[in-house]
């Protein structure tokens, strides 16, 4: 399955891109966005993502925004599992409360971690809460790209991104082994992470493989 990364420009331009797209994330931290262009966007489509990455603003004001966006009737939130305990319990309360599902999500932007840490931080985001854990690093050998795959080989949820350009191929295989999705851009030049590949070229990467 491919989940579209949106940061479009406006609401307007968000609500156009969702026409005729199944899975959407919404990368709140990219938008410029008051609480009423929340209700606007996760009211209209029955399966997005809210994600906002935390740096961009104050952290009170972020958490605030995912709440907003789980009551506005997001699917699924991605929370950070860096992110303070408290902060992590009460989007983790919120989103039970509405029955939305819990993404926790580990981001490296140096390296892929040794096998062994890497293990420890995806059982980090299950006791958090997680329905589905993510683990994206930038990739910059081959065989790290084959230590964030191998982490497919377990029962429990899991996504697995490569970022950079080295890391495209997570973004191809994972869903082939075992992820339950994977991020696309809208289009070339709209790529909201390093090395993400557009849903079209997605698409028929999965259409030649007779994989859906």
């Amino acid at each position: 399955m491919i989940c579209v990364s949106l940061a479009e420009s406006s609401v307007t331009e968000c609500l156009r891109a969702l026409k005729g797209i199944e899975f959407a994330e919404i990368r709140i931290d990219k938008m410029s966005l008051d609480v009423n262009d929340l209700k606007k966007i996760f009211s209209s489509h029955p399966r997005l993502i809210a994600t906002c990455r935390p740096g961009v603003m104050a952290e009170a004001t972020r958490i605030s925004l995912l709440k907003e966006a789980i009551g506005a009737g997001a699917a699924y939130i991605d929370i950070e599992v860096e992110t303070s305990d408290a902060s992590k319990r009460e989007i983790v309360q919120a989103a039970r409360n509405k029955g939305c599902r819990v993404i926790i999500s580990y981001h490296n932007l140096i390296k892929a971690p040794a096998r062994a840490e890497l293990g420890y931080i995806v059982d980090w985001c299950f006791e958090s809460g997680a329905d589905i854990a993510k683990v994206a690093c930038l990739i910059r050998t081959e065989k790290e790209n084959a230590r964030l795959l191998g982490l497919l080989d377990q029962e429990r949820p899991l996504v697995v991104v490569g970022l950079g350009t080295l890391g495209k191929i997570t973004r191809l295989a994972g869903p082939l082994l075992g992820s339950p999705f994977t991020y696309a851009s809208l289009e070339a030049g709209k790529e909201t992470a390093d090395g993400q590949i557009d849903k079209d070229t997605l698409e028929e990467f999965y259409r030649i493989l007779k994989y859906d």
